[in-house]
């Protein structure tokens, strides 16, 4: 049976409840998700994934669902402590998929608006009209699916003209003890010549459960705007994750979107943005280091829309053990756009000869005067360097973490938080020398020394 079906049928059971508990723009957008969810399908293994994903298996799993918003004891704000350290930041919380604020934030940070849905849509109803759900595409299932059973999210808003004083940590948190699935969702606008950074972090308290949180991100950066929104997934092997993110540029405006996976156990992001304005920057970084059964996919679509642009992408992944990933990115020059630049790489390392990496740099150009270039390349560890290493007196295990953390740091050295990045340095070498601990070891990984 085809997996969505099963989501389509708790709606059409569950249709009165979930409406009740949601603003009515999200029970309007749920409606359409519905319509497009009957024809929808997940792809299946070998489909289009070059034998690399099945997401149908993924959503097939029978996960709970808390149509019906139960609260959950565990308080974050007590458990996990993620800030950064020498980064002062304003902390939320996503228990589940139920938003909370911590000591360290308001509901307004100065000018800066962070808000639940539920309140946002009466606060900011023509903000939330204009934007929830125009920058997602409903014809990606997952998107569809997330709209079809969320009930609540978060906005955050810069108006225009304002600098965040400070960046915006959210820790999202899985802590039910059961298998559950979640819909996280998050809208993000950058008005006229405003910045913000975001940092989004994923854990999972409770190894024992599976989870899957199918989370829909739609940014929208207006011009002269700038936005670095950073995501760091560092969960369990029983927790999985499809994550989209779309994103439509305007003109002179700059973000970088950085996705750094950890651990984890099935991972797929998606990236789609859309440059729309002439001068625009996009920064599109990501970084996997997967061992053991884990599986991390990224999948990556740049559409340039206007002429004289720039675009950076670039992907790294180290795959250990039975270790999976795979990596599809495409680039699209529309006709009439010259004088774009963009530049795609996908560079990958295989510590084992049991891990698979699966590749596909894409580019289509459709006009004269551009500089457009992509490359990919898998790889092993070079011999030579670690032959010279250890007549050096560097024990075999200590080389190879070393290489590795090189092979990696340019991808960390992209971050433009300088906290951030040395943070993301200590997290990967402990990662490479296997002591960075998942669930209630978050406590050591994120907390201050």
């Amino acid at each position: 049976m085809n997996a969505l079906q099963q989501y389509i049928d708790l709606y059409d059971e569950c249709r009165e409840v979930l409406e009740q508990q949601s603003p009515a723009l999200l029970n309007m957008v749920r409606r359409t998700a519905r319509e497009q969810l009957v024809t929808a399908r997940l792809p299946r293994k070998g489909s289009e994934d070059y034998e690399a994903t099945d997401l149908e298996a993924v959503f097939a799993h029978d996960y709970g669902v808390n149509v019906n918003r139960l609260p959950f004891e565990a308080d974050p704000g007590e458990t996990f402590h993620c800030d950064v350290p020498n980064l002062s930041t304003c902390l939320y919380y996503s228990s589940n998929d139920a938003f909370h604020s911590s000591a360290t934030a308001e509901r307004n940070i100065g000018q800066v608006v962070v808000e639940p849905f539920s309140m946002a849509a009466v606060d900011y109803p023509e903000l939330m009209a204009d934007y929830y759900g125009k920058i997602a595409k409903m014809s990606d299932p997952t998107v569809a699916l997330n709209s079809l059973l969320v009930q609540d999210g978060l906005l955050i808003y810069v108006p225009d003209g304002v600098v965040a004083e400070r960046p915006i940590q959210l820790v999202n948190i899985f802590n039910a003890a059961l298998d559950m699935m979640v819909q996280r969702r998050l809208l993000i606008i950058v008005g006229k010549n405003a910045a913000i950074k975001l940092l989004a972090c994923d854990h999972t308290q409770s190894p024992d459960y599976s989870y899957l949180n199918n989370q829909v991100v739609e940014i929208v950066a207006m011009q002269g705007a700038t936005l670095d929104y950073y995501d760091m997934e560092e969960s369990t092997p029983k927790t999985n994750r499809v994550s989209s993110i779309y994103v439509e540029q305007h003109a002179g405006s700059n973000v970088l979107i950085d996705g750094i996976t950890l651990t984890n156990g099935f991972t797929r992001n998606n990236y789609h943005v859309e440059v729309n304005g002439e001068h625009a920057e996009t920064h599109l970084l990501g970084m996997t280091i997967a061992s053991g059964e884990q599986h991390v996919d990224s999948h990556t679509f740049i559409s340039h829309n206007a002429p004289r642009c720039h675009s950076n992408e670039m992907f790294k992944y180290v795959l250990n053990d039975n270790a999976v990933g795979a990596f599809a990115g495409k680039i699209l020059v529309k006709p009439g756009c010259p004088r774009v630049e963009a530049y795609q790489g996908n560079r990958n390392l295989c510590g084992a000869p049991t891990a698979k990496m699966y590749t596909k740099p894409q580019l289509e150009i459709y006009t004269d005067d551009v500089m457009c270039s992509h490359g990919s390349a898998v790889g092993q560890l070079d011999e030579e360097a670690l032959f010279y290493m250890r007549t050096r007196g560097i024990g075999i295990d200590e080389a190879r973490r070393l290489l590795m953390q090189a092979f990696v740091a340019d991808v960390i050295d992209g971050v433009r938080l300088d906290a951030l990045k040395d943070r993301l340095h200590y997290l990967v070498e402990k990662r490479f020398a296997g002591t960075l601990s998942n669930c209630a070891g978050c406590l050591a990984a994120c907390k201050k020394n």
